[in-house]
């Protein structure tokens, strides 16, 4: 006869990745003659769900390194952006409320792109993240009621001492002294 056991644990129930593209401008002080670099650091972002949406809310600091002055001179321009993605997840029918998110940066924020228009620098920053929604789930399992034989446990080396004692011991070792 089959008995069966359910088991409640936490395992991921949802699961999905999206890449996100932002544009952004920026005003800088002196029109710019080239674009030395630019780059992304100090990425921060948490997620939270309501309903059947994932809000990420985050932020990172751009920083793009520029020459000017017909290349003579250098600056940095540095710029705080925050931002706030809306993500679908497929809605369960069992859904109780109490899923844990866990977000991931699949792909770090990068600039992809840039380019000078006057004393503006235009940017288009690429990120991927991924999201995991985790929450209890049943697991049902057949469950044997028989027990697994007992194996016998044999001490090999207290028979071997035994053994070893037996055939150093001399029968002719007590002699009657009387004799």
């Amino acid at each position: 006869m089959s008995n069966y056991k359910e088991i409640v644990t936490k395992a991921v129930i949802g699961k999905g990745k999206k890449l996100f593209t932002t544009e952004n401008t920026v005003k800088v002080e002196h029109t710019p003659s080239t674009i030395l670099g630019c780059w992304v650091i100090n990425h921060n972002f948490r997620g939270e769900k309501v309903g059947d949406q994932i809000t990420i809310s985050g932020s990172y600091d751009v920083n793009i390194w520029y020459s000017y002055d017909r290349d003579t001179k250098t600056d940095v321009i540095k710029e705080t952006k925050h931002y706030q993605e809306v993500v679908h997840m497929r809605n369960r029918d069992d859904d109780t409320g109490d899923e844990e998110i866990i977000v991931r940066s699949l792909k770090q924020p990068t600039c992809s792109d840039v380019s000078i228009e006057g004393n503006e620098i235009h940017y288009t920053i690429e990120k991927e993240l991924g999201i995991e929604l985790v929450g209890d789930v049943k697991v049902k399992i057949e469950a044997s009621e028989e027990e697994d034989p007992w194996d016998e446990i044999v001490d090999e080396n207290s028979n071997s001492n035994t053994d070893t004692l037996d055939q150093e011991l001399d029968d002719d070792f007590i002699q009657d002294s009387t004799i």
